[in-house]
C-alpha cells in the first residue's frame, strides 16, 4: 500500500536532495510530504493536479510546491509506453525549512528568497527567463561539489522570488480552506489517516496514535474538527476517488477498491451521503481546471 505521506529523509552530509526521477507513474496516488518541491519535467505528458488546480504537464514544465499541498501525476494515455518505457523522468529538489533559517532569511540579501517561499504556499508554474535559468541549473546540481550546490540553492530561490514569470496553481480559497492542524494530537490523527485511508483501519489503532483511550479521542477529534475521524476519512477517500473517476481510465469498480472501500455498494452509499451525487456524476462538479466539491478540501 503506497503512503499517502511522503516520508523523505535527507542523507546527514547534505542540506537539501536533488535527484532524477525515472519511473512509471501510472498508479500515482493523490499524496503530500512535508518538504518544498521544486520539478522540472524532462519527459512525459499528462495531467497535474495540486490542490484544487488541474492541468496538463509536458516536458519543460517547472513546478514549485510549499509542504503540505496534496498533488498527483497522471500519465497521458497516448504516453503510457513511449520509447523510454517510462511515463516521467524529471530533476527534483526537495528541502525542508531547515535550510532557511530566520536568522537567515530576515537578511535583506534574503527578500527574494522569503518571497518565494510565499509563493510555494499556493504552488507556481515558472515561466520565460526564470525557467531558462532555474532548468538550467537544476541539470547541473547533481554534478556540483557540495558547497557549490547549496551557493546554487540560495541562487535558485532568489531567481523565483523575484520573477514575475509564473502562475499560480492551488486557488486562494483552496488555501484558506485546506486543512491546516494546529493540534499535534490532531496531526498525528490526520497524517495516520493520510498514510493507511486504503486499508482496514481500527480506532483502537487511532487512540494509539493519539495517546489517548478510543471513546476519548473520538470526541477529541470531533470537538476539534467538526468531523467524527470517520467522516474525515470518508472524505480523503472520497477525495482520491474523483481524482481517478476524473483523470484515468479505471471503472467504478476498481476505484472503489483503490480507495479503500471493501464494496462498490458502500463506495456508492458514501459517496451519496457526501456529495448528493452517484460516482459518475461527480463530473457534473467540475469546471475547467478547478474542483468546486468544497467537501473534497482537505
Amino acid at each position: 500500500m503506497k503512503e499517502l505521506l511522503e516520508q523523505i529523509k535527507l542523507n546527514p552530509d547534505e542540506s537539501f536532495f536533488i535527484g532524477i526521477f525515472q519511473d512509471h507513474i501510472d498508479k500515482s496516488h493523490w499524496h503530500y510530504h512535508q518538504e518544498f518541491e521544486l520539478s522540472f519535467i524532462t519527459e512525459g505528458s499528462g495531467r497535474r493536479i495540486v490542490g484544487d488546480s488541474i492541468e496538463e504537464f509536458h516536458p519543460g514544465d517547472l513546478i514549485f510546491i510549499g509542504p503540505r499541498i496534496p498533488h498527483v501525476w497522471f500519465p497521458e494515455e497516448t504516453h503510457r509506453w513511449q520509447h523510454s518505457g517510462r511515463t516521467l523522468e524529471s530533476v527534483y529538489m526537495l528541502f525542508n525549512q531547515d535550510i532557511l533559517p530566520e536568522a537567515l532569511t530576515t537578511l535583506p540579501e534574503f527578500s527574494h528568497i522569503r518571497q518565494a517561499v510565499q509563493l510555494s504556499e499556493r504552488g507556481i508554474r515558472i515561466t520565460g527567463e526564470t525557467l531558462n535559468e532555474v532548468s538550467r541549473i537544476m541539470l547541473q546540481l547533481p554534478y556540483m561539489s557540495r558547497i557549490k550546490r547549496l551557493m546554487m540553492f540560495y541562487e535558485i530561490m532568489d531567481l523565483i522570488g523575484k520573477s514575475d514569470s509564473f502562475s499560480f496553481l492551488a486557488s486562494e480559497d483552496y488555501i484558506k480552506t485546506k486543512f491546516e492542524p494546529g493540534n499535534k494530537r490532531v496531526t498525528r490523527i490526520h497524517e495516520f489517516l493520510m498514510k493507511n485511508y486504503q486499508g482496514d483501519i481500527d480506532l483502537k489503532e487511532i487512540a494509539e496514535v493519539a495517546h489517548m483511550a478510543p471513546a476519548s479521542v473520538c470526541r477529541f477529534f470531533k470537538n476539534s474538527t467538526g468531523l467524527t475521524i470517520f467522516e474525515y476519512l470518508n472524505k480523503i477517500k472520497i477525495n482520491y476517488s474523483c481524482q481517478l473517476l476524473l483523470n484515468t481510465d479505471s471503472n467504478i469498480l476498481d476505484i472503489s477498491y483503490d480507495c479503500g472501500f471493501n464494496n462498490l455498494s458502500h463506495f456508492n452509499k458514501r459517496s451519496k451521503n457526501l456529495s448528493g451525487q452517484h460516482p459518475p456524476n461527480f463530473v457534473d462538479f467540475v469546471i475547467p481546471d478547478k474542483l468546486i466539491i468544497d467537501y473534497l478540501q482537505i
